[in-house]
């Protein structure tokens, strides 16, 4: 286990998904990018479905884990292992909720190059958070996460 009982994660897993959306609306503006060429309606009522949808995976997912008595913030110490609930179908429910969330708000700000470093963006969520998080869960629980990561996929 590392000198620290955390993660080691590179930075808060929010600040990420903001970083990237951020960059892509602020290029976006920039360089004029074109409209998703979606009706306004229709893209506003995607948008929406999908902020509220991560929303409700985000809640459901810290709710299981307060109810464990266990730190929601992946830079605070895990001090139990969650299996049920929505952890039973994906090992990292807040994070796909962050990603709905983006991929919501994308939408909502008409950005296809947002849409497009979501990709990265969660290319980096895997490598530099998630990763960090599984050797250290690991660390930390042993066999019982080895199970645990054996029977329930990561994302979906």
């Amino acid at each position: 286990m590392a000198d620290k009982d955390i993660p080691g994660v590179i930075a808060p897993p929010p600040l990420i998904y903001l970083g990237f959306l951020g960059a892509g609306w602020a290029v976006g503006h920039l360089i004029d990018e074109p409209s998703l060429g979606l009706p306004s309606l229709a893209r506003n009522a995607a948008a929406l479905t999908a902020v509220l949808t991560g929303l409700a995976i985000e809640a459901w997912a810290a709710g299981l884990f307060r109810r464990a008595g266990t730190a929601v913030q992946p830079w605070k110490p895990s001090t139990a292992l969650v299996r049920t609930g929505i952890y039973a179908l994906s090992r990292n429910p807040i994070y796909l909720g962050f990603a709905i969330i983006y991929l919501g708000l994308a939408l909502a700000m008409d950005s296809p190059l947002a849409l497009i470093l979501l990709m990265p963006c969660l290319l980096v969520i895997d490598r530099f958070v998630i990763q960090r998080e599984e050797l250290y869960l690991l660390a930390r629980f042993g066999p019982a996460y080895s199970d645990y990561r054996r029977t329930v996929r990561r994302w979906l």
